[in-house]
């Protein structure tokens, strides 16, 4: 019997899980694999949308015993979210695939989309105006998802299933014309242009295939950039389609950023003042810093006052420790408007916000660096500068001040990092000398 024309084979050794739905090109997929040679076992997820799906899952039972393979199954229990049913569908079925990868200890799973597919994903994305990355179709492979049947097409699953006596079950969904736009496409559109320009189903396939080629291209250039820091010059000397794939990957959720956003990301990027940001999905936010772009959490929980450890020390180089004339009463606060001081090696008073600007805090974050006043005026601010009349000679005795978490576990003053992470600048003292009395 012929094989599957147009099937990529695995690497040698690959442990395969195959999504196994039942319908045709999920059966040619799973049997062909075995046939291959292949580990593979299978999974199978019932999204629970119509009576009687349980029988598939019966049936993808039946056929995995037929060919000797172990099979993995999932039901839908919850209630699906809200918004479209197949992109909600779609989004739980993966999810039970990486648990099932995960369970399985396998290294990939396997999907059986065919070149007709690709046509039809293609097409449906160029008719809501997609780009280079819609215009593929679909990648060959995202993390640990692989597509083997790609250039397959589903008149040669059909005639490979007939050839091994191998019945599918039929979607009844992938005919609804009336209610999916793919049918649509599939049924309606695709055959009349195909009358129309006879072989224009293949030569969008070939175009998809060139697509994913300079995708594939474009998506290492991005990757490049983030890796980078998101550096502001380095967007700036990037075509703009790299520049549009960086802040897709540095975003990093689905369902992913529309063109929109994206394009509101990239005038931010190229013209955006410092501290200038755009809230996005998931409770995330894109700001512009003077020489780079980066994504972190679009607000932080109420600041808590965190403690100080303070001791006496005749002076030493500890970068993150304040030493402070004795005797004064030490608070800690947050930012207030008006507050000023005259920072250490720097000439005359500045507003605090001046100092904050410069060290490229950026501005949602200002709220939440915790400051040290001594006698009520701003003494210290923690990583950044320090109050000339505040600050012990150097040689005389002095404080030594930390900062120290409420809770222990941390301190708080925070330094931005091309990721968009917060760490901790001023580490706890560790210090066993008793705290000095402070207000």
């Amino acid at each position: 019997m012929a094989g599957l024309r147009g099937a990529e084979p695995l690497a040698p050794g690959v442990r395969a899980l195959a999504a196994l739905s039942g319908g045709p090109d999920s059966t040619a997929l799973l049997a062909w694999l075995r046939e291959s040679g292949v580990d593979v076992a299978a999974a199978h997820y019932d999204h629970a949308l119509r009576p009687g799906s349980e029988r598939d899952a019966a049936h993808a039972e039946a056929l995995c015993a037929r060919l000797g393979v172990p099979l993995l199954r999932g039901r839908r229990a919850e209630p699906l979210p809200r918004g479209s049913v197949q992109a909600a569908a779609r989004a739980l079925r993966y999810a039970f695939l990486e648990r099932a990868l995960a369970t399985t200890g396998r290294d990939v799973v396997c999907l059986g989309h065919t070149a007709d597919d690709v046509v039809e994903g293609a097409v449906l994305h160029l008719l809501r105006g997609s780009g280079l990355a819609g215009l593929r179709g679909m990648p060959r492979r995202r993390g640990p998802f692989v597509r083997p049947l790609l250039d397959v097409w589903r008149s040669d699953v059909e005639r490979y299933l007939d050839a091994r006596g191998l019945v599918p079950v039929r979607d009844p969904a992938n005919m609804d014309t009336a209610r999916y736009a793919r049918a649509r496409v599939r049924h309606l559109l695709l055959p009349a242009l195909e009358r129309d320009r006879p072989g224009l189903t293949r030569r969008l396939h070939a175009a998809a295939a060139t697509a994913a080629a300079l995708q594939d291209r474009l998506e290492v250039e991005a990757a490049a950039l983030v890796r980078g820091g998101g550096l502001r010059d380095a967007l700036r000397r990037m075509p703009r389609a790299a520049r549009l794939e960086a802040y897709r990957q540095l975003y990093g959720r689905l369902p992913g950023l529309d063109r929109r956003q994206l394009e509101a990301m990239d005038r931010l990027a190229l013209e955006g003042r410092t501290g200038a940001g755009l809230d996005l999905p998931g409770g995330v936010r894109f700001v512009v810093q003077p020489d780079r772009v980066w994504i972190g959490m679009a607000s932080l929980p109420p600041p808590a006052a965190p403690g100080l450890e303070v001791r006496s020390c005749a002076g030493c180089g500890e970068g993150r420790a304040a030493h402070l004339r004795p005797g004064m009463a030490l608070t800690v606060g947050f930012r207030r408007p008006g507050l000023r001081m005259r920072p250490v090696g720097a000439p005359g008073t500045r507003k605090l916000q001046d100092i904050l600007t410069d060290a490229r805090v950026p501005r949602h974050l200002r709220d939440h660096l915790p400051l040290v006043f001594a006698d009520g005026r701003l003494a210290w601010v923690p990583g950044i500068a320090l109050d000339v009349d505040a600050a012990a000679p150097a040689g005389t005795p002095a404080w030594h001040v930390t900062l120290a978490s409420a809770s222990a576990g941390g301190a708080v003053g925070i330094v931005v990092h091309p990721a968009g992470k917060s760490e901790s600048q001023v580490v706890v003292s560790t210090s066993a000398t008793p705290r000095s009395p402070v207000i």
